[in-house]
């Protein structure tokens, strides 16, 4: 087994759609990126490399290049789970915490799990998301932005 930490945090941009896991939570005050800003997908790809010790998301998907300007993050997500699959692992489970004061995460959480779960190659019943705020305090309590956190657990593909 492989466990691994997954971070990420961007700021609200009046200018782009909020995308968290792949659904479109608000046609407005998205998350400011080079791609389109999907803080939980950028995080559970970096847990889910970290765990495989396999670098991380800006390594494979620099904002430096011009081709994953405004990507879809789900893609880059697909593609973390390919690079872990090539090492004979799969994922046991991804859980996850999005602080954010502005947006509730609750109205949309099963469309997400979803969204993620077919994402991942996993059951539903694999993904946890939960929403939280910052009671007002810092950066995320005074609606700058929001953070995720999440934690993976990959194991061994089962030989049948």
């Amino acid at each position: 087994m492989k466990i691994g930490f997954g971070y990420d945090s961007h700021r609200f941009t009046e200018t782009r759609p909020l995308i968290l896991g792949g659904v479109c939570i608000s046609e407005t005050n998205g998350l400011d990126g080079h791609s389109d800003g999907d803080a939980l997908s950028h995080a559970i790809t970096d847990a889910i490399l970290g765990a495989a010790a396999s670098r991380d998301i800006g390594h494979y998907f620099p904002s430096s290049a011009p081709e994953w300007e405004n990507c879809d993050s789900i893609v880059l997500l697909k593609q973390a789970v390919e690079i872990v699959a090539d090492l004979d692992l799969e994922i046991g489970n991804i859980d996850a915490t999005i602080v954010c004061e502005s947006h509730r995460i609750s109205p949309h959480r099963q469309a997400i799990i979803e969204n993620l779960a077919d994402a991942l190659k996993v059951e539903p019943k694999q993904v946890s998301i939960k929403g939280k705020t910052n009671d007002k305090m810092g950066w995320i309590g005074s609606g700058l932005g929001l953070a995720v956190y999440v934690v993976t657990l990959l194991h061994t593909v089962k030989e049948i």
